[in-house]
């Protein structure tokens, strides 16, 4: 009867959101007076994973699974869900995780909650906090199925340290030929920087930058933070920075620490992207920029002035206390 989590990884490491899931399911798990289990998929070394709540591991080590599939991935939940009797399901809100979550919670026969940005409002009934009209406001979902699937929102809940005696088990799940009809054969991803998925800052840019040719004090500015660097719908059209960068509601929804918008304007749709951020600080040299309105902390002023000069600040500052 535990609750069951998939802790994401890749290239055999746990990806941060892993962390942050198990924290949370160990407090949903003192709730209700059970415990959490967690599935993983050839990850070797799952000791971590006891840092933070998880009391038993399955492990999946299946050469035939060498890329993310979503029939796949949400056929080997399922079947952990059953083995273990959980009566609820707590996935993330990443890319690969809003694949299967639809398939796990239809082969659970389950309710499925997405975007829940707190812990159960109340267990019995089973109520959930989720965001609703693109970040702007909340709503209290009841799930009355017997089995329900949890999506947490990413950065929502924060990683917690909570020590617990971990077992492992191996895990030999029946696969369906069916199950691999998908195939990988690629997967090109970015390296020698920090990605948007995974960062804890995000540095984004718009028009005001007036070029490609300027995107150095950006990426300056981010090397600085550690931060990744992201833009606007209208630079990634045209031709700016690699799609890839696009954040907005068409593009990859954002919901770090600190966003730092420069020289984004600040349409609907870029905000309902990022909105989810914790802190977002605007720099535009128009104090009638939209952003300003949805924004912690405002800065009037120039970019191409004000960028280089809060760099050096952080450089300074970043020195002073190294």
């Amino acid at each position: 009867m535990s609750i069951l989590i998939y802790a994401e990884s890749a290239e055999g490491k746990f990806k941060k959101v892993a962390y942050e899931l198990a924290s949370y399911a160990k407090k949903v798990a003192e709730s209700l007076g059970t415990s959490v289990t967690a599935v993983t998929i050839n990850v070797a070394d799952v000791s971590e994973l006891g840092k933070y709540g998880v009391d038993k591991v399955l492990k999946v080590n299946n050469e035939a699974v060498t890329g993310f599939s979503a029939k796949v991935y949400s056929d080997i939940i399922k079947q952990a869900a059953i083995k273990e009797g959980s009566k609820v399901v707590v996935l993330s809100s990443t890319t690969d995780s809003m694949y299967l979550s639809g398939l796990v919670a239809v082969g659970l026969n389950a309710g499925f909650a997405s975007n829940v940005v707190g812990l159960p409002v109340s267990t019995t009934p089973f109520q959930v906090k989720r965001t609703a009209f693109s970040n702007k406001a909340f709503n209290i979902t009841e799930i009355s199925t017997d089995v329900k699937v949890i999506g947490l929102a990413k950065n929502s809940y924060g990683i917690v340290e909570n020590n617990s005696s971990l077992t492992q088990e191996d895990f030999n799940p029946s696969l369906d030929a069916a199950d691999f009809n998908v195939k990988v054969t690629a997967t090109e991803k970015s390296s020698g920087k920090v990605s948007i998925a995974d960062a804890d800052i995000v540095v984004s840019a718009g028009r005001g930058m007036k070029g490609p040719e300027n995107w150095n004090l950006i990426e300056d500015l981010a090397d600085t933070l550690g931060a990744a660097t992201a833009c606007s719908k209208p630079v990634s059209d045209m031709g700016w920075r690699p799609h890839s960068e696009h954040v907005g509601q068409t593009g990859k929804p954002v919901a770090t620490n600190l966003y730092i918008a420069i020289g984004i304007s600040g349409a609907i749709q870029h905000l309902a992207g990022i909105n989810s951020s914790k802190i977002k600080v605007v720099i535009n040299n128009d104090p009638e920029a939209p952003f300003f309105k949805a924004a912690d902390y405002g800065v009037v002023g120039d970019a191409f002035d004000v960028v280089p000069r809060l760099n050096e600040k952080l450089k300074e500052f970043k020195a002073q206390n190294s």
